[in-house]
């Protein structure tokens, strides 16, 4: 049961794995836009997000309130505080420049997302993963990309960092040997396959530090060292992954910064390279 002090988007972010199939698709439509629950009666919303209004009863007592009227109460107070998370409708992706609406909402996930992270929790990410044994990074389906630029980038100065699985590649080949002095970073952004459990899984039973970026629609993993929400709402059926790659931009230079002596070596010689293999 979620905390009283909870904020609405927290407690049906910590419902989500349990959630029956009407109302996981209620939990998305809120998730996308929080701030309809002050303005519409249950009915109204049940009707936007395409359920019943039972389904909206159940799902409002499940996540912790005694009713829709104290749900809506708490998502007008939290709406007035002037959280972006609270200030897109569906209304306005019916109206508007699309280019407009577009940076707009770039600008509102890269803010809300950054406002989140802290110097002193961003240095201790970077400080476990240039002191790992190992880093393994993973990603699917969208999230695969992701995994395989931080790699790209952060490569550069820690030799030892490995996007998993590779082509051809198991997970098991990579799980077997992770250890405590290993860091994991799983991206975990919404619709992920099965793997993602097991790699979490397996990085918490060998008390790996873990690195777990996630989105607004996907549930937390209490066993994460750090974890990292990215605000990804989009204007239209995709989401919006610039606050993604601005983390990654973050993550990667402040691993080069960090990475001293070693990891400015280990660039120079890259980069030497490059030039005696005529590579670019």
């Amino acid at each position: 049961m979620p905390a009283s002090s909870d904020s609405f988007v927290r407690r049906v972010r910590a419902n989500l794995d349990a959630l029956p199939d009407t109302e996981r698709k209620l939990a998305d439509f809120v998730l996308e836009f929080p701030g309809e629950l002050a303005g519409y009666a249950g009915n109204e919303l049940a009707e936007l997000a395409g359920v019943s209004p039972s389904t909206v009863s159940r799902f409002i007592r499940r996540i912790g309130y005694e009713n829709y009227e104290e749900a809506r109460r708490h998502v007008r107070e939290e709406k007035q505080s002037g959280s972006p998370l609270f200030q897109s409708s569906v209304a306005e992706r019916k109206r508007g420049d699309r280019v407009a609406m577009h940076a707009g909402a770039s600008a509102a996930n890269l803010a809300s997302t950054f406002e989140r992270l802290a110097d002193p929790q961003m240095a201790a990410i970077v400080k476990a993963i240039i002191a790992a044994d190992q880093v393994l990074i993973f990603g699917s389906r969208s999230s695969h990309g992701f995994a395989v630029y931080l790699r790209w980038q952060i490569i550069q100065v820690v030799p030892r960092v490995t996007a998993i699985p590779g082509a051809g590649e198991t997970l098991g080949e990579h799980l077997a040997g992770i250890g405590e002095r290993d860091c994991v970073i799983v991206f975990g952004m919404r619709r992920q396959t099965r793997q993602l459990g097991a790699v979490l899984e397996a990085a918490s039973k060998a008390r790996a530090k873990i690195v777990f970026v996630s989105d607004h629609s996907s549930p937390d993993y209490a066993s994460a060292t750090w974890s990292l929400q990215c605000d990804c709402r989009g204007t239209g059926p995709l989401d919006n992954h610039v606050a993604v790659m601005a983390l990654c931009d973050l993550l990667a230079t402040m691993v080069i910064d960090a990475s001293g002596a070693a990891g400015h070596k280990r660039l120079a010689e890259i980069e030497q390279l490059h030039e005696d293999l005529d590579e670019l």
